[in-house]
């Protein structure tokens, strides 16, 4: 039987587009029918966009789409493509002139390896967008995770190949909580339940002084349970304890580490009551810790980086 990953959550599609060669990539989560959509930027150093549309109060409180980058800022680029996508099959937000998709991203910085001319555009973002299903979502060194790398306190040199992964839970009344992580860490990368180390620098000696925005975990939590704006949100910052407990540390000056959340209930489900939302920050907490174990596990060696285990 096949683990459940963020694939589980009915009405999510995931597609990657790759590039080995430069070392990058991106990854699409297609959530056309989300209720609503939350996002907590805890890093200090992101890259993100349409963001703020997505916090409680907002018009909009929602999108159709959450695009995660390789390429830092030029990356971003890439959501033009998402757009491109949806409004030729006439999804966004309903306006007098025609639809307006909305696609939130973010980036991670992954041109320290393979070519940093290269990045991913609208090309690529549509590209992604093309092969997205439902199906089993791939892990390791693709998309998102393709040139991402982990335990860089002593410089690119002694870093340990990252990727993206997937994990879910099922809750026992039948909620199913989901998270997709993109793995590019200032810090080594640790087992949750043991506290074992899986990915710390290979390089001996002192600390270097790390480059402000050169890492970022970013990832997408999705879940079943009808939530609203301030849910959702909500949903978002307790995954982050799943980052303070698979890498450390976490939530740097020099990480943009950024998570969504994606409420895609199914009809008969009910808003949840306060115990059910703490059953859902615990399960949210939990997957996204094991997505990043698993993405690092699943990636492999590329460009001189060593992979665990590889």
């Amino acid at each position: 039987m096949a683990a459940l990953s963020i694939a589980s959550v009915p009405g999510i599609r995931i597609g990657h587009w790759t590039d080995l060669q430069a070392a990058t990539g991106c990854t699409v989560v297609l959530c056309e029918r989300a209720v609503s959509v939350g996002v907590d930027v805890r890093g200090a150093a992101p890259a993100t966009r349409e963001t703020d549309l997505l916090r409680p109060g907002s018009t909009v409180g929602r999108a159709h789409a959450v695009l995660l980058t390789g390429g830092s800022a030029f990356g971003l680029n890439a959501a033009t493509g998402v757009m491109r996508f949806l409004e030729e099959r006439g999804v966004g937000v309903r306006m007098r002139s025609g639809v307006v998709p909305i696609v939130s991203a973010a980036a991670l910085f992954d041109l320290g390896i393979g070519r940093g001319d290269v990045r991913p555009d609208a090309q690529a973002g549509y590209a992604a967008c093309a092969t997205a299903s439902g199906a089993e979502v791939a892990e390791g060194s693709l998309g998102a995770g393709t040139g991402a790398t982990v335990a860089k306190s002593r410089g690119l040199e002694g870093a340990i190949k990252g990727g993206i992964g997937s994990a879910a839970r099922r809750l026992e009344d039948g909620t199913i909580v989901g998270a997709l992580v993109a793995v590019n860490a200032l810090g080594g990368i640790y087992e949750p339940a043991t506290g074992r180390a899986i990915a710390l620098a290979r390089t001996q000696g002192e600390m270097q002084s790390p480059v402000a925005g050169e890492n970022t975990t970013i990832g997408v939590i999705a879940t079943t349970a009808r939530l609203d704006s301030a849910g959702v949100n909500r949903l978002a910052t307790l995954g982050h304890d799943g980052l303070a407990l698979a890498i450390r540390p976490a939530h740097t000056l020099f990480d943009g580490d950024s998570l969504f959340a994606i409420s895609l209930p199914t009809d008969e489900a009910d808003l949840p009551q306060a115990a059910d939302l703490l059953a859902l920050g615990q399960a949210a907490a939990e997957v996204v810790a094991e997505a990043i174990v698993r993405g690092v596990r699943a990636a492999t060696p590329l460009h001189g980086v060593p992979a665990v285990g590889k």
